[in-house]
């Protein structure tokens, strides 16, 4: 057995790459109302700010501030995939095939939607903030889903300008780097 491990740092920001097992799946902006109320509930019971999040077709992107004492992201990442998973298996979604669970996938009872693991990166300075919220952004642009972010529906870049934290004329300047997708 693997041994794999994460970084755990109470009260950190780190940003998140979350995955479909089927890279050229729909599903998560087609059931984006199953996402936003997984997520909701699962906010609700383990409390955490969402600095930026952008739901693009087949994966996430998201910056989270955890609370000071709290290093917990894998469960609310679990309860968030399980919870949606239920939700589009319930409403009859379709837009994933079924065909690309593996034999470890079937044992454990797990739906074959979403990739096993999740991408971490803890947030090293407000440069690599800056960067990754960018990247956050700019990522709907970066995959030739739209012209300008402001163009994409499902990203927190709308909340943001409304609060005044972002120029509703955001370029969308992403920088070179790894940024949990090849």
């Amino acid at each position: 057995m693997s041994n794999y491990r994460r970084v755990r740092i109470p009260g950190a920001k780190f940003f998140f790459t979350v995955s479909l097992t089927d890279r050229s799946s729909g599903l998560l902006t087609q059931e984006v109302a199953h996402l936003r109320a997984a997520f909701a509930v699962t906010q609700k019971e383990r409390p955490f700010w969402c600095d930026a999040f952008v739901v693009l077709p087949d994966h996430l992107h998201a910056i989270w501030t955890l609370p000071p004492g709290d290093a917990d992201y894998s469960t609310r990442w679990g309860a968030i995939k399980a919870r949606f998973t239920l939700r589009a298996k319930a409403s009859g979604a379709v837009g994933w095939n079924p065909t690309l669970r593996t034999d470890s996938k079937i044992a454990k009872g797990d739906a074959g939607i979403w990739q096993r693991r999740f991408w971490e990166h803890a947030i090293r300075d407000e440069t690599d903030y800056r960067n990754h919220m960018a990247n956050c952004w700019g990522n709907p642009v970066k995959h030739g889903l739209v012209e300008h972010p402001t163009d994409w529906a499902y990203s927190s870049i709308h909340r943001d300008i409304r609060a005044g934290r972002v120029d509703p004329e955001w370029s969308g300047v992403v920088t070179e780097g790894m940024y949990g997708e090849p």
